[in-house]
């Protein structure tokens, strides 16, 4: 019976590894491409990064938008692409990804935030050297972390599965170990 319970354990990290990995979309004209692809966030700010992916290439592809240079994306392997500061906020931009001569299409979408290039200190009131007219600039908030921006590779969430997998099987084991001393 412990063994059953090992096994669903196993079962349960496959399950969970399957359901976080990212979902690639695959739309070329008329139909679906031989290869998959993504872009992970699907919305960045500004001056964010993406990460780009593709999937079942065998050669290195490429990944070019109007927002960002041509990426070349290695074979089993993803690839990072800063978006330009000019890209306008609220907008959809297309990406398009070529793989051996095949040609898929997915969106970017641009968010209503932007990132400064730089770090500026938060400033708390100006006043205009004109008579009787004060201005206030509010600060825009904490910059704290990527936002999400950073992705995760497919090797990374296999090693992470294992990890969790091999926990379990040694809890198991041990839980089972330890009732096999109790008998009576």
């Amino acid at each position: 019976m412990r063994a059953i319970s090992a096994q669903s354990a196993a079962l349960l990290a496959v399950a969970a590894l399957a359901l976080t990995a990212p979902t690639a979309t695959a739309a070329v004209d008329g139909g679906t491409t031989p290869f998959g692809f993504s872009v992970t966030p699907a919305t960045v700010a500004p001056g964010g990064r993406v990460t780009l992916g593709v999937t079942n290439c065998a050669s290195t592809a490429t990944a070019s938008s109007g927002v960002f240079d041509t990426v070349n994306i290695p074979a089993g392997r993803t690839a990072l692409a800063t978006v330009d500061w000019d890209a306008k906020p609220g907008a959809a931009y297309q990406v398009t990804f070529v793989c051996n001569g095949v040609t898929g299409r997915t969106d970017l979408r641009v968010s209503g935030a932007t990132r400064a290039p730089s770090a500026t200190p938060a400033r708390t009131a100006v006043a205009t050297a004109t008579a009787r007219s004060t201005s206030t600039v509010v600060p825009s908030g904490v910059r704290g972390g990527l936002g999400g921006s950073v992705g995760v590779s497919t090797g990374e969430l296999a090693a992470g599965a294992g990890l969790i997998a091999a926990a379990a099987l040694g809890t198991a084991h041990v839980v089972r170990r330890r009732a096999g001393g109790r008998a009576h």
